[in-house]
C-alpha cells in the first residue's frame, strides 16, 4: 500500500506546472488570433488600396456591341472574311487561344466576322495607349472570347504587330451592364490592352478584362 501511493505521488503533476501549459496554451492561442486579424486586416488592406487605384483612375466611354452568341457548329463561316490580310495577332496561352485581327478600318473588323477592335483605341505600339478588343462568347465559330471567363488575374496575353511581340499581364477584371457602352478603367500612365466580352451565361452584363504591358520582344 505504501508502495502504490508513492507512486501516485511520482504521477501527479503540480498545479505550478499546470497553471505554466495553460499559460502557454492560452498565449499560443492567442498569437494564432492576432497573426489571422492581422492576415484579415492587411488582405482588407489591400483591396481597399486595388479598389481605389482604378476607382480613382479616369475612365473612357467606348461603344461596344457584344453578347453571347448560340449558333450550330455546322453554320458556315463566310468565305469573304478571308480575302484581308490581318495586320497583327492576339494569342492568351492559358486558353489556347490565337487570333488575327484586322484594320480598325476594315469592314471585317466587326465581332460578326472576328473579334474586333474598337474605335477610338490605339495599336500596340503608342506609348500609354489602349488595345481594345472585343469578341463574342457563347458557342458556334464566332463565338471567339467564349472561354475569356476562365482568365485571372496575373494571367499573360502576347499582341503580335508589325514584327514584334507586345506582352502583357491582367491586372484587373470586372462587370458591367450590357448597354451598348463601356467604361474602361485603368492607369493612363501604363500601356494597356483591354479585352471585352458578353459574359459567361449572363448576357445582361459584359465583362472587361485591363492588361498591362510588361515587355516587348
Amino acid at each position: 500500500m505504501v508502495k502504490n501511493k508513492k507512486l501516485n505521488k511520482k504521477k501527479r503533476i503540480s498545479p505550478n506546472t499546470v497553471a505554466l501549459i495553460g499559460a502557454f496554451v492560452i498565449t499560443l492561442g492567442g498569437f494564432f488570433l492576432l497573426y489571422n486579424f492581422i492576415s484579415d486586416k492587411r488582405l482588407q488592406a489591400y483591396d481597399y488600396m486595388n479598389e481605389q487605384i482604378y476607382d480613382n483612375t479616369e475612365t473612357d466611354i467606348y461603344d461596344v456591341n457584344t453578347e453571347e452568341v448560340v449558333t450550330t457548329d455546322e453554320e458556315e463561316i463566310p468565305k469573304q472574311y478571308d480575302i484581308e490580310n490581318y495586320i497583327g495577332y492576339l494569342e492568351i496561352p492559358k486558353i489556347d487561344f490565337k487570333r488575327g485581327f484586322y484594320n480598325i478600318d476594315s469592314k471585317l473588323n466587326t465581332v460578326e466576322a472576328n473579334i474586333e477592335i474598337i474605335k477610338g483605341s490605339d495599336l500596340p505600339d503608342v506609348t500609354n495607349g489602349n488595345l481594345i478588343i472585343a469578341g463574342h462568347s457563347g458557342t458556334g465559330w464566332k463565338a471567339f472570347f467564349k472561354n475569356l471567363y476562365k482568365l485571372e488575374v496575373g494571367d499573360e496575353a502576347i499582341v503580335t504587330y508589325s514584327g514584334r511581340s507586345y506582352k502583357y499581364k491582367i491586372t484587373n477584371i470586372y462587370k458591367e451592364k450590357n448597354t451598348g457602352t463601356v467604361s474602361i478603367k485603368r492607369n493612363y500612365d501604363r500601356t494597356t490592352l483591354t479585352l471585352i466580352t458578353c459574359t459567361k451565361d449572363d448576357n445582361s452584363t459584359q465583362t472587361i478584362y485591363i492588361a498591362e504591358l510588361y515587355t516587348i520582344e
